[in-house]
């Protein structure tokens, strides 16, 4: 798959002057309650009305959607406001029944698109189709298998494909529900440019008073949309209440976002850009240089090590040092969470330096 201008005229088609936007509840519950919510997004930003139809839960038990009578209500929903509608499918039977019922636009969860029998079975079912069909990314961080999911939607002949980044499990706590692990939907985006990328901050997220930082952060990274949930109740939705705000609380959001230019040309621009861009590589060689230096005395530390005959790991060593950075680093404005993840990679690639000598 080569990336192609033609990746986004479905989404150029709707001609927008505010980025894409996938709004609804997380499940659909009650034909009032989805006919309630479409009416309320109808005259804003929204393009897209979404519900869960199928809900895979982690656990069995719980509310797993509604199923296909649910459809019904989209479709009602569409000829009441004119809304586009979206779901997600999981197998090949949910791919014939969305068709059947005009679904507009669908995607893969996160727990299908780390099954690549699944998409394919998917793909398979949606060969041909002129339906907007969105990825989200698998639940752990794999790139390749996110983008092979694209792949093979893409080798069916489905033109109108975009990708969905809802973060990725882990087992650290953190503020997110879902890490978002920047760094691999940008390399996704440099691969492939022209492929569009909405951000899913209700799933990132899971608390609805981080949905508008998170989707700021996407937004200055060039992200084309956002996918997010809504409910007129969410304290009392059936699945997923903590994550989703109120059809005032998403207009509001909107009102809120900055959209960026995506560059400018002006010399002024150009030229201060140009001088910081030189000055961040030099500080880029620099830190490879310390980092160099900070190994070969890894190095030094591991041919002491085998000499006393001496395990490589030290856990309270470890401990001291990344305590220490935190407190360093957060002088410097530097988040703990960067911090933890930066030594954490330091501190392996010096205990990769170490086992090599101890085992020379």
């Amino acid at each position: 798959m080569e990336n192609k201008k033609e990746m986004r005229n479905w989404l150029n088609e709707f001609n927008l002057t505010h980025p894409f936007v996938i709004a609804g509840p997380c499940s659909a519950e009650t034909e009032e309650q989805v006919l309630k919510i479409a009416h309320e997004l109808k005259d804003s930003d929204v393009s897209v009305f979404r519900a869960g139809i199928w809900k895979p839960r982690t656990r069995p038990g719980g509310f797993e959607g509604v199923g296909e009578i649910g459809l019904k209500w989209l479709q009602k929903a569409k000829a009441e406001t004119g809304l586009l509608m979206g779901t997600e499918v999981a197998t090949a039977a949910h791919c014939k029944l969305a068709l059947e019922h005009d679904i507009d636009v669908l995607w893969v969860g996160a727990r299908t698109t780390a099954n690549p029998f699944a998409v394919q079975e998917i793909a398979d079912t949606l060969k041909g189709t002129d339906k907007i069909v969105l990825i989200k990314n698998p639940v752990n961080p794999d790139m390749a298998l996110w983008l092979g999911g694209v792949e093979r939607l893409y080798a069916a002949g489905i033109k109108n494909l975009g990708v969905i980044h809802r973060g990725f499990s882990t087992y650290e706590k953190t503020k997110y529900r879902n890490i978002p692990e920047w760094q691999i939907a940008i390399e996704l985006q440099s691969k492939f440019p022209d492929l569009p990328l909405i951000i899913d901050p209700s799933h990132i997220t899971g608390n609805r008073e981080m949905i508008l930082e998170v989707t700021q952060e996407a937004l200055d990274l060039n992200y084309d949309g956002m996918i997010i949930e809504t409910h007129t109740d969410p304290d009392n939705a059936w699945s997923d209440a903590a994550q989703q705000v109120t059809p005032d609380a998403l207009k509001q959001i909107f009102k809120d976002l900055k959209v960026r230019k995506h560059d400018d040309a002006s010399d002024e621009f150009t030229n201060k850009m140009t001088k910081l861009r030189a000055n961040i590589d030099v500080l880029d060689a620099n830190l490879l240089e310390l980092l160099g230096k900070r190994m070969k005395v890894a190095d030094e530390i591991g041919q002491v090590k085998k000499d006393a005959n001496v395990a490589v790991l030290q856990n309270n060593r470890w401990n001291e040092i990344q305590e220490k950075m935190i407190l360093e680093g957060g002088k410097k404005g530097l988040t703990e969470e960067f911090i933890v993840k930066l030594f954490k990679n330091i501190h392996q690639e010096s205990i990769g330096h170490q086992e090599k000598i101890l085992n020379s």
